[in-house]
């Protein structure tokens, strides 16, 4: 004959202040999840009003027949359909051979930009990494561009651009003797020049501190290992230094280049409402389009272009660098 106990479970009894402290938990508990999404509420809100809802209201304004006459109520202007976008591309008419012509010189003067603020501002954070006398004065001076307002370095530039008394063509002509006679920068095929300086100057101190924060991130005794065994500079730099700096160029060659792409401030303080030719950026482009002939459709229409182009280039720019992240992880 068999006996079973039956094993029962100690019955836990709750005193009222035990259940009274059970909702006070669960209440700081919740606080504690919802706080930062409350203080990003604010934020959020700003982006909102400023970005997003201008950006939808362009898009719509792509679409309507929005010219001077509809400037106090544009919701009253016509409905054109893809007509400002048919425009835009017609690259037989005169907008659409304005616009690609201003689409060549950005991507012209982008590529330039960017890949000189990458290699100067590469070469001065490899540089900056020996210690030596004045490395700290010498890093600030470097920071100075990046660190001034846009508006007083780039008007700056205008004033040593000028043609009888700038310093540009003092140092040039005058000194060095490098040119017949003095040059006008700022406009004829000169200015494309001059807007790429000026952008170069403005834009690889970023890029130098990008750069200068990933080369912390790589140990010095890779650096000694490899100097044991023979290796020189070039070769640490190549074998070391730009696979180490892969994931941090990678970042930073797309801000620069959206950065850059989608530069107004500079062209438009250089040369004001009207640009040369030759420095014809899209973004000046784009405004003359909308506030110099006042046909805001049609402006609007190239906006939202840009925009896809953009988000375009990112998207394939996104996917060929995590694939080869992913190639050479497998490796």
């Amino acid at each position: 004959m068999t006996t079973t106990t039956a094993f029962k479970e100690p019955v836990r009894h709750t005193t009222p202040g035990a259940a009274a402290r059970e909702p006070r938990r669960r209440t700081g508990r919740l606080r504690r999840v919802s706080l930062p999404y409350l203080l990003l509420l604010p934020a959020l809100l700003l982006e909102l009003l400023v970005h997003l809802v201008p950006m939808v209201i362009g898009i719509v304004m792509s679409f309507k027949e929005l010219t001077q006459f509809y400037i106090r109520d544009w919701s009253t202007a016509p409905w054109s359909g893809l007509g400002n976008y048919k425009v835009s591309v017609d690259f037989d008419a005169p907008v659409g051979q304005a616009l690609l012509h201003s689409f060549y010189v950005t991507v012209g003067f982008t590529l330039l930009s960017v890949g000189l603020c990458w290699l100067i501002g590469t070469a001065a954070a490899v540089f900056m990494q020996d210690t030596f006398r004045g490395r700290g004065l010498l890093r600030a001076l470097f920071l100075v561009p990046y660190a001034l307002p846009v508006y007083a370095a780039v008007i700056t530039w205008v004033f040593m651009f000028q043609h009888d008394n700038g310093l540009v063509n003092h140092v040039l002509h005058d000194q060095l003797h490098l040119t017949g006679k003095p040059s006008f920068w700022l406009i004829g095929d000169n200015s494309f020049y001059a807007l790429l300086t000026v952008s170069v100057w403005k834009g690889w101190p970023f890029a130098f501190l990008i750069v200068m924060a990933g080369l912390q991130n790589i140990p010095r005794e890779l650096y000694e290992a490899a100097a044991l065994d023979g290796a020189g500079m070039w070769q640490q730099i190549r074998r070391i230094t730009l696979p180490s700096l892969r994931p941090v160029n990678q970042v930073l060659v797309l801000v620069l280049f959206l950065w850059t792409f989608n530069d107004f401030n500079t062209p438009y303080v250089l040369f004001g409402r009207s640009a040369p030719e030759a420095a014809d950026l899209i973004s000046v482009h784009i405004y003359q389009a909308s506030f110099v002939t006042w046909n805001f459709g049609t402006g609007s229409a190239m906006s939202v272009l840009l925009l896809l182009f953009l988000l375009v280039v990112t998207g394939v720019y996104l996917l060929f660098t995590s694939r080869g992240r992913r190639a050479s992880a497998d490796v």
